[in-house]
C-alpha cells in the first residue's frame, strides 16, 4: 500500500479548508490549492481561526496549532498539487467542474498518486474514469463541519483497488474519524437519507403546512434534530442542496426525488443560505430572520 506523507487539496472553500485542517492537525504536510490566490488566503485564514477556537476551547494545545500551520502550505499551481501522495478534490458540488480539475490534474500526477473526491452524490466510478488511475480513485466525503464531524464515507468505484480502499479507511482513520462504507450509488448514505429530508421540509413550507419558524421549531423539539432541516439547508447551501436533489432524481428515476420549486426558486434568485447572506433565514442583521 502507499504510504501517504503528503496531501493535496483542491478547493480552499468551506469543506477544502476544513479537511487541509484536519490533514495538517493529522501530521500530513498539505498544499492547498483554489482557482484564485485570494480563496487560498481565505482558507488559510479560516483553518487558522478554526484552530485558535479549538486552542481556546482546550481541544488543542497551542503547539499543536503552530505545527499544523507548519505543515500548510499554499499551491497556486495546480500542477504541484500532482507531487502529493494523496490529492482530495473539495471543488464545487458540479461534475463538469470536478472532472476538468483531474483532466488538468493527470498529466502531473506522481506515479503512486492516490486521488480522491469529496463529492457528496457524484458517482465515483464516472469521476475515476476521466484520470489515468481509475484503481487508485476513491471517495472520501467528509461531513460539514470536517474538524468537528466524525464521520468520512468511503465509497469505491468499480475499478477501485483493494489496496487504495485500505489506504484511504486508513488514513481516514489517522485523522480520528470513523468510516462508514458506501456503495457507489447517487448521493452515498447521508445524503442519500439527509438531503431528501431537506427537500421534504421545503415541500412542506411550499404547500404551507407550516412557517419556516414552525417548521425548525417542530423537527428541533419534536424529533431532537440539532439543527431545523431549513436552517440545515441554509448551512449546507442550497445549491447543494438542490444539485445533490438534481443528481438524485436524475439517477434513480424516482418521483420522490423531486426538487422541490420553491427551492429551485431560492437558487435562481441567488439566496443560497448562510454564505450568501439569504435562504430561508435572512443572516444580513444581528439575528437571522425567516424569510417566509
Amino acid at each position: 500500500m502507499v504510504q501517504i506523507r503528503s496531501v493535496g487539496v483542491i478547493g480552499a472553500g468551506q469543506m477544502g479548508s476544513g479537511i487541509a485542517h484536519v490533514c495538517a492537525l493529522g501530521g500530513y504536510d498539505v498544499l492547498l490549492h483554489d482557482v484564485s490566490e485570494d480563496r487560498v488566503k481565505q482558507g488559510l485564514s479560516t483553518i487558522e481561526k478554526n484552530l485558535t477556537r479549538q486552542v481556546s476551547r482546550g481541544i488543542i494545545e497551542p503547539a499543536a496549532m503552530e505545527a499544523a500551520l507548519g505543515r500548510i502550505k499554499a499551491a497556486p499551481e495546480l500542477q504541484t498539487i500532482g507531487k502529493t501522495d494523496l490529492a482530495i478534490e473539495a471543488a464545487t458540488e458540479d461534475e463538469e467542474v470536478k472532472k476538468a480539475i483531474f483532466k488538468a490534474l493527470s498529466p502531473h500526477l506522481a506515479a503512486n498518486t492516490i486521488l480522491a473526491s469529496n463529492t457528496s452524490s457524484i458517482s465515483i466510478t464516472r469521476l475515476a474514469s476521466t484520470t489515468d488511475r481509475p484503481g487508485r480513485f476513491i471517495g472520501l466525503h467528509f461531513m460539514n463541519p470536517v474538524p468537528l464531524m466524525n464521520l468520512v464515507e468511503i465509497i469505491r468505484g468499480i475499478a477501485t483497488d483493494a489496496d487504495t480502499y485500505e489506504t484511504a479507511v486508513n488514513f481516514a482513520k489517522s485523522l480520528g474519524k470513523t468510516t462508514s462504507n458506501a456503495e457507489d450509488f447517487p448521493a452515498f448514505i447521508v445524503n442519500r437519507i439527509l438531503v431528501p429530508m431537506i427537500n421534504e421540509a421545503i415541500y412542506t413550507l411550499y404547500e404551507g403546512v407550516g412557517t419556516v419558524d414552525a417548521i425548525d421549531t417542530a423537527m428541533k423539539l419534536g424529533a431532537n434534530h440539532p439543527m431545523g432541516p431549513l436552517e440545515l439547508g441554509d448551512f449546507i447551501g442550497l445549491d447543494t442542496v438542490l444539485s445533490i436533489m438534481n443528481v438524485l432524481y436524475e439517477g434513480l428515476s424516482d418521483s420522490k426525488y423531486r426538487p422541490c420549486p420553491l427551492l429551485v426558486k431560492y437558487v435562481e434568485a441567488g439566496w443560497l443560505g448562510r454564505k450568501s447572506g439569504r435562504g430561508f433565514y435572512d443572516y444580513r442583521g444581528e439575528k437571522p430572520v425567516p424569510t417566509r
